[in-house]
């Protein structure tokens, strides 16, 4: 076989039944959501699912970078499946049909450069029983958006290569729709720009000369930015509209550019720190996610890099630079940022299967003629089919009960409690974790309209200044209750007096401020402080 991916029929011949062409990815979806669903959190999260599960039914800006295009299919998303529940699950089911999406895909990229469905089916199989991408299938995440949307671009990729190196008319049209699908893919999360180096070498590489194709380059190149742009302006114009979620200040140039460059987390890379342990945590990271499959990884990498090295070129580099990065960043639940790796290695298995099956049943034609070589490459494919997805099948039980969300009702349980418990007109000074849910029950529900959730983004935006000087204005006029991390409440009790309200589920206290401290009056102790489950937070 050459470099170049093989057309629908496969390089021996093989002409399956458009019902099972277009059955396939469909049933792996189908499988793929329901082992999402039977998994999922029935309703709120805290940290950041919170935020996802509130910010796009109300059609807000979310945290940097913005997330304007999760923003707006959730919010289209949320309109669409109003019957199948409340917000916050809705936006958990994107989820779920996101990671079908991804699997589905999977099925048709590796049907693209196989020819067979057997093995690609397995992939896509192999990826929803994954750990990490099976969890984040289970509740409200962008980056389930960023791995369909990746799939989607290697799908179009691989079919602008097909026609390109056949010489059909309609191959450019491929390389525009891969430019919108990557500006899609940026405004939904700057993980993306880590696949621009990979895309380079691969369009350079499939055709060396494009760079004097100047007009058609251009546009390429306008319709990304276009796209980009398009989705961008959602921050600056719902926040002018007043949505009632902004984040930041999105409609001021100095604001827009804070949030959609994520000055605030910049500071939070170790690129070059202990490069030989990251990568011994990558090696156990990839055993914990594909068993024993993992240990195929390497050698299916040579048989594609031999095989098809423009797919070895872009998809090798986007894992180098993508592990490297996901390695080095050190801000909370990093491993979410391995979805698209899993994806890569997956791919490679499924292909590499695909190509040794096709070597059997060359060698077979050789020997006894192709009558025999066409179902013999077939039984191949199968058995390797089977043995990728077998052994994820098997640990399956055993995934589902460490990522199983379906009896997590903390956030719901907790925010429920807090508006029942706090007085009328309450302000609310809290930290992001738990001002999420509150959001959602004040903000989108329209419980309790009354309380004001004072976040600590919102002290930074609205020029509140320090959680004292909350208090102080608002004190005189309204109850005052505290969400704060442990390490400041000895502080707050050394100035207030503090009401400790214990909630029943063992999550985080209230603290009424009842007023200031008389001079010379001690603290009492406060308690232990817990966090939420860590399954539900987020980057």
């Amino acid at each position: 076989m050459s470099g170049a991916p093989t057309t629908g029929r496969g390089p021996a011949g093989r002409d399956p039944s458009v019902l099972l062409l277009a059955g396939a990815p469909v049933l792996v979806g189908i499988v793929a959501f329901a082992l999402a669903r039977s998994a999922m959190l029935p309703g709120q999260g805290f940290w950041d699912t919170g935020e996802f599960q509130v910010v796009p039914p109300l059609f807000g800006t979310a945290h940097a970078t913005g997330y304007p295009s999760y923003v707006t299919l959730g919010w289209l998303a949320s309109l669409a499946l109003t019957p199948a529940g409340e917000p916050a699950l809705r936006m958990n089911l994107l989820s779920a049909i996101l990671l079908a999406a991804a699997a589905g895909l999977t099925v048709i990229l590796v049907r693209q450069l196989t020819g067979r469905t057997s093995v690609a089916a397995a992939a896509g199989l192999l990826l929803a029983l994954t750990p990490i991408p099976w969890r984040m299938g289970a509740f409200a995440d962008p980056h389930t958006l960023h791995l369909a949307l990746t799939a989607a671009l290697l799908v179009v990729l691989v079919g602008w290569e097909t026609r390109r190196l056949a010489d059909q008319v309609t191959a450019d049209r491929w390389l525009v729709a891969a430019a919108a699908v990557y500006g899609v893919m940026l405004g939904n999360h700057t993980l993306t720009v880590l696949l621009a180096p990979g895309i380079a070498l691969f369009v350079l590489a499939v055709e060396p000369g494009i760079l004097r194709r100047r007009p058609f380059v251009g546009l390429c190149a306008g319709v990304l930015l276009a796209t980009t742009v398009a989705l961008y302006l959602q921050l600056p114009i719902r926040a002018a509209m007043g949505a009632p979620l902004v984040y930041g200040t999105p409609n001021t140039w100095e604001g827009f550019w804070y949030v959609v460059l994520g000055r605030q987390f910049l500071g939070d890379l170790e690129p070059v720190g202990d490069l030989v342990g990251k990568l011994g945590d990558l090696v156990a990271l990839a055993g914990q996610q594909l068993g024993v499959v993992a240990a195929a990884v390497p050698a299916a990498f040579v048989v594609v890099a031999v095989r098809l090295p423009r797919f070895a070129l872009l998809t090798g580099t986007w894992l180098a630079v993508t592990c490297w990065f996901a390695a080095s960043y050190t801000n909370a639940d990093i491993e979410r940022y391995y979805l698209v790796p899993a994806l890569i290695v997956i791919a490679w298995l499924g292909v590499a299967a695909g190509l040794v099956a096709d070597a059997a049943a060359a060698a077979l034609g050789r020997a006894g003629g192709r009558p025999a070589a066409l179902p013999a490459g077939a039984l191949v494919a199968s058995v390797l089919a089977a043995t990728l997805v077998l052994p994820a099948a098997a640990a399956a039980p055993a995934t589902h009960s460490r990522i199983d969300l379906g009896d997590d009702t903390a956030a719901s349980d907790w925010s429920r409690w807090v508006l029942e418990t706090v007085e009328e007109d309450a302000v609310m000074v809290s930290w992001w974790s738990y001002s999420t849910p509150l959001w959602y029950r004040t903000l989108l529900l329209g419980e309790r309209p009354d309380v004001w959730v004072v976040d600590d983004r919102d002290r930074l935006d609205e020029d509140l200044g320090s959680v004292d000087d909350v208090i102080r204005a608002n004190l005189a006029t309204r109850p005052v209750y505290l969400v704060r991390y442990p390490s400041e409440i000895a502080d707050l009790e050394a100035a207030w007096q503090l009401e400790v309200l214990l909630d029943p589920f063992g999550l985080q206290p209230l603290y009424r401020v009842v007023g200031p401290r008389p001079a010379g009056a001690s603290a009492p102790r406060a308690p232990g402080i817990a966090r939420p489950r860590a399954a539900t937070m987020g980057p």
